[in-house]
């Protein structure tokens, strides 16, 4: 279905339906719940809802899981800008001003530019989605398996390059990832593989287990560690509608931020946290007033607002047209795809354009809700704000455990989760990313089935890779960066010996 006012109409339809329509509503209002709520995010609340998508239609478990991720990006700059404390990792970035905003008597405009900033950053980033979209499909669906392999390879490789910590400690984690994805039967001769004689793991280990005690529990045990002591900014928040002086000075700040998040966010590994910092630091650079960053700018709660939400939504495009999740919450959006017999990648649009069309319109939607919801519930999130940490956790992992059960009612699954959870606290302690993990996890199958579907193809001639432009194009720069993962430590460590030659 091409681009034109006829898809777009679609789209609308599909996402005005009832049951869609509940989805991206409840969707955007839990993203915004847990987004105000610190310590939770949306990896560990799309984790413990993953069961719940079990009885939904696809499309309507895909808006719902959307909605969720780019609502918690809405609801993060209120616990930033009223409690200083980021309620989602992206909006670490928003304290800096916006709580002095708050300070000073400008919550109000503080609160109202980042929701207007978000919503308009949304809405151009969906209809980047709409242009990028289909021509990027289009180019897709040539791929056979020796590209798609490639892709799948390079993007694997991006995403542990780009890694915050260690690199190699990031490639490490994906490997572990890729070894548990081939636990199971295989899927050419149905040969049981690493099950050591047991039923139930027959079926592979389960991802629903992988993603809750991973980013849920491991986090609330993590949190409960660490403890949370905040400040709450009790004052009445009034005037949320910035006035005419602090909308100049907002303008420039949103689309630079709504730019830099848009192309930042098609980036395989990047995320939402990396545009923030760069929009905020961009603003500061060109800045007439530099000093005044930090202090209660509006500036720095519209640019990396912008940014956070712009990057939240463009990071579909990969997903959506070339099958490849960039971050963790798009890994779990493919889970979510998967369970409803759907290969994410350019085949979406095409055997299942009610699915893409319906998910896009509905983000145009949820955007509106947002602004809706967020500006007239800001006294409603103070109060949840003040919820005693002790009675929220332990409801949690209630949650988690109930969830887990219920999709095979298999007690087995439950304790797959706790020790998923307990590695996941260990994974963080030795400054492990488990997202890399996931990543390998979900996209293990993927590139095992693509490999050996192309040497099927090629009659067992391993050659194919590197006689078919594109493939070999791939192959060549997910080498290239393994290199330029592997080198910095090499050097590194022949320094250390060198010294220790000396001493």
């Amino acid at each position: 279905m091409d681009l034109g006012l006829h898809a777009i109409g679609y789209g609308f339809a599909v996402s005005a339906e009832p049951l869609n329509l509940l989805a991206c509503f409840a969707g955007v209002f839990i993203g915004t719940l847990i987004g105000v709520l610190p310590g939770i995010g949306p990896v560990a609340t799309m984790s413990m809802l993953f069961p719940v998508t079990y009885a939904m239609t696809p499309t309507a478990s895909i808006i719902m899981m959307a909605g969720i991720y780019y609502g918690a990006m809405y609801g993060g700059s209120t616990t930033s800008i009223l409690a200083n404390i980021p309620g989602e990792a992206a909006s670490v970035v928003t304290c800096l001003d916006g709580y002095q905003m708050a300070r000073q008597g400008q919550a109000g405009p503080a609160l109202g530019i980042a929701a207007f900033g978000s919503f308009i950053a949304g809405t151009a980033s969906v209809l980047g989605i709409m242009l990028l979209g289909p021509p990027l499909a289009s180019v897709a669906l040539r791929f056979g398996p020796p590209e798609i392999f490639g892709l799948l390879l390079l993007g694997f490789t991006m995403v542990t390059y780009l890694a915050g910590a260690s690199k190699l400690k990031a490639v490490a984690m994906a490997l572990v990832g890729l070894l548990l994805a081939t636990v199971g039967l295989d899927p050419m001769t149905a040969t049981p593989r690493f099950t050591y004689g047991t039923i139930t793991l027959m079926d592979g280990i389960g991802l629903v287990p992988i993603i809750m005690g991973l980013f849920g529990v491991a986090e609330v045990l993590l949190n409960i560690e660490k403890g949370f002591h905040q400040e709450i900014f009790k004052a009445r928040v009034q005037g949320l509608l910035p006035n005419r002086e602090q909308w100049r000075a907002s303008a420039g700040p949103i689309a630079r931020g709504t730019v830099l998040g848009f192309f930042l966010g098609i980036l395989p590994g990047i995320g939402s946290i990396v545009p923030t910092f760069l929009a905020y630091a961009l603003e500061k650079r060109i800045a007439r007033h530099p000093e005044r960053f930090g202090r209660g700018a509006i500036e720095g709660v519209a640019a990396p607002e912008s940014a956070n939400n712009a990057a939240a939504q463009t990071s579909f495009i990969p997903l959506l047209t070339l099958g490849i999740p960039p971050n963790a919450v798009m890994a779990l959006m493919v889970g979510a795809m998967t369970i409803h017999n759907i290969q994410p990648g350019p085949q979406v649009m095409t055997s299942n354009p009610q699915l893409f069309w319906g998910l896009v319109a509905s983000m145009w939607i949820g955007n509106l809700m947002l602004v809706v919801l967020n500006l007239p519930l800001i006294g409603m999130w103070v109060k949840l704000l003040q919820v005693p940490y002790r009675l929220l956790y332990p409801a949690i992992l209630l949650f988690c455990a109930i969830g887990v059960y219920t999709i095979n009612n298999a007690s087995f699954d439950v304790g797959q989760t706790a020790v998923f959870g307990l590695l996941g606290v260990v994974f963080m302690k030795l400054e492990c990313e488990p997202a890399p993990l996931l990543l390998g996890f979900v996209l293990g199958p993927m590139m095992e089935e693509n490999l050996r579907r192309a040497l099927l193809l090629s009659r067992g001639d391993p050659t194919v890779f590197l006689t078919r432009p594109i493939s070999l194009g791939m192959l060549l720069a997910a080498v290239l960066l393994l290199v330029l993962i592997v080198l910095p430590n090499l050097r590194k460590k022949r320094e250390e010996v060198f010294e220790e030659g000396e001493t």
